[in-house]
C-alpha cells in the first residue's frame, strides 16, 4: 500500500509528502503531480457546489481512494491511497484485481484527521503559523513535520481503533487510586507553574487533569511514539547516565524523557519504573534546572513507591492460562464520553497487526461502526459469516460494544444471551439500555 498526502489551499500551493509502503513500479513524474494536485483543487471546488453536510468526502476510483478534509477554513488535507491488488491465473491468463473492500473510508478518513491533530499538537493550527511567521515557514514546517510523521503511520494495521482514537484506562482499587489523586493534587499546589498532570503506567492512563479531547491526541503520541521511542533508546543503552556529574545523578529508578535537556518544552515527562508522569505548564512559563532539581527531590521516593504499590495491584489482576477460556469471545468497548476503550480482540496496543481475530472480521467490525445511525440510541445488529462466526455490534448512551465469537447451530436467542452475560461480567457497572 502506499500513501501520499497533499495540503491545499485556494491562494497557496504547498508541497506534498509522498510515503511508500510498498514501492510502485513507477514514480509518478513532477508534471504528473501537479496535475493531480490540480485534479484534487478541481474536485474540492466541484463538490463545493453542492453543499455536502461532511466535512470529509472522498472519490473512488479502480486504483486509488482518495479522501479529502477540510482541517481549517480553505485549507484542505488529502490522502490519496493506491487499492491493494491480487493476481490472479485462470486458464493461464494473469489478471489483476483490485481490493477494493480492502479500503474502508472511514478507517482513513480517521487517520487522515488525526494526522491533522498531531501537527496541531506540536505547532498550532495552520492559519496560526501563517499569520505569525509567514507562508515560507508554515510550508517548511509542514514538510519537515509530515515527511517525519507519515514514516510512523502503520496504514496497513488500521482497523476500528483508528475510528475511535481512544485511551486505555487502567482501573485501580479505590485506595491506590485515592493515593494517585493525593499525589497529583500535592505536587500541583506545591509546584504552581504545573498546570495539568497526567499519569500512566504501562501505557494505560490513570489519571488526567487535561480536557479529554485534547487527552485523546497527546495519548496517541505518548503510546504510540514517545514512549516505544525512548524504550528503544533505553534498551540500546542510551538512557541517561547515572554520573556524579548529572544533576539528577541521585535517581535510582526515575527519569526525564523530555525537560532538562529543552527548557523552553512546555511539556515535561518522567518516568519511573513502567509509570510515566506527564507535567504541563504555560508555554511563557521559564523552567530552570532548579526546578527539575527541586522536583526531582520531591517527587522521586513518593513516584516509585506508589508505582510499585499499583504494579503489586497489577499482578493479581492479570489472567492466568488456567482460568482463560478456550474460544472465549472477543470484544472491543468504547465509551464515547471519556474516550475509554477496551480490547480483548488486539492483543497490544501498538497497531502491530497483533489481533485475536481475523482481518475479515475486524472489517465487519468497521463496517457495523459505518452503518450505525447514531451511538446514542440503543440498537443490536448481528452478522452471522461463512464460516459460522457472529459478530455483533450494540450501542447505547453513547457506548458502543463489538463481540466475535463462534457457536456452530446457534440461534440469535442464543446469541443475545452470550452478549448479555457478557456484558454482565466484563462490562460491571456500565450502563446499556435494554432493547
Amino acid at each position: 500500500m502506499s500513501e501520499k498526502l497533499f495540503k491545499n489551499n485556494s491562494t497557496y500551493r504547498f508541497p506534498e509528502v509522498e510515503h511508500s509502503y510498498a514501492k510502485p513500479a513507477e514514480m509518478d513524474p513532477e508534471r504528473q503531480k501537479e496535475n493531480i494536485k490540480d485534479t484534487i483543487e478541481g474536485i474540492i471546488n466541484f463538490t463545493g457546489t453542492f453543499g455536502v453536510n461532511s466535512d470529509i468526502t472522498s472519490l473512488h476510483t479502480q486504483k486509488t481512494r482518495q479522501l479529502f478534509l477540510e482541517v481549517e477554513k480553505n485549507f484542505w488535507m488529502v490522502m490519496i491511497l493506491n487499492i491493494p491488488t491480487v493476481t490472479k491465473v485462470k486458464d493461464g491468463a494473469s489478471t489483476v484485481e483490485y481490493l477494493e473492500d480492502d479500503i474502508q473510508d472511514k478507517v482513513y478518513e480517521s487517520v487522515l484527521r488525526q494526522t491533522y491533530l498531531m501537527y496541531r499538537l506540536f505547532w498550532n493550527t495552520f492559519q496560526h503559523t501563517l499569520d505569525k511567521d509567514g507562508l515560507d515557514a508554515l510550508k517548511t514546517r509542514l514538510e519537515q513535520f509530515y515527511s517525519a510523521y507519515l514514516k510512523t503511520l502503520k496504514l496497513a494495521h488500521a482497523d476500528i481503533l483508528n475510528i475511535f482514537c481512544g485511551i486505555q484506562y487502567l482501573p485501580l482499587d479505590k485506595l491506590t487510586f485515592l493515593k494517585v489523586q493525593c499525589l497529583i493534587n500535592s505536587l500541583e499546589c506545591d509546584f504552581p507553574k504545573i498546570l495539568q498532570t497526567a499519569f500512566l503506567y504501562n501505557d494505560h492512563l490513570i489519571w488526567s487533569g487535561v480536557e479529554p479531547s485534547d487527552m485523546q491526541i497527546l495519548y496517541q503520541y505518548l503510546v504510540g511514539t514517545l514512549l516505544p521511542a525512548n524504550l528503544e533508546v533505553e534498551l540500546q543503552g542510551g538512557s541517561m547516565p547515572r554520573n556524579s556529574l548529572s544533576p539528577f545523578g541521585a535517581l535510582k529508578h526515575g527519569r526525564f524523557i523530555t525537560g532538562p535537556t529543552n527548557l523552553k518544552n512546555a511539556k515535561t515527562i518522567g518516568k519511573a519504573l513502567s509509570a510515566s508522569l506527564c507535567l504541563f505548564v504555560n508555554a511563557d512559563t521559564e523552567l530552570t534546572l532548579d526546578f527539575f532539581k527541586d522536583f526531582d527531590n520531591y517527587i522521586n521516593s513518593k513516584l516509585t513507591s506508589l508505582v510499585s504499590e499499583i504494579a503489586e495491584y497489577c499482578s493479581k489482576q492479570v489472567s492466568t492460562p488456567s482460568n482463560v477460556v478456550e474460544n472465549a469471545p472477543k470484544f472491543i468497548y468504547f465509551n464515547k464520553f471519556n474516550m475509554a476503550y477496551k480490547s480483548t480482540v488486539h492483543l497490544d496496543n501498538k497497531q502491530s497487526g497483533n489481533v485475536a481475530i481475523s482481518s475479515e472480521q475486524l472489517k465487519i467490525i468497521a463496517d457495523l461502526n459505518s452503518h450505525t445511525p447514531t451511538i446514542s440510541e440503543s440498537t443490536e445488529t448481528m452478522v452471522k459469516t461463512l464460516n459460522d462466526y457472529w459478530v455483533v455490534a450494540k450501542t447505547s448512551n453513547y457506548r458502543e460494544f463489538y463481540v466475535v465469537e463462534q457457536l456452530k447451530n446457534a440461534h440469535l436467542i442464543d446469541i443475545s444471551k452470550d452478549i448479555k452475560s457478557l456484558c454482565e461480567s466484563e462490562l460491571k457497572g456500565i450502563f446499556f439500555q435494554p432493547l
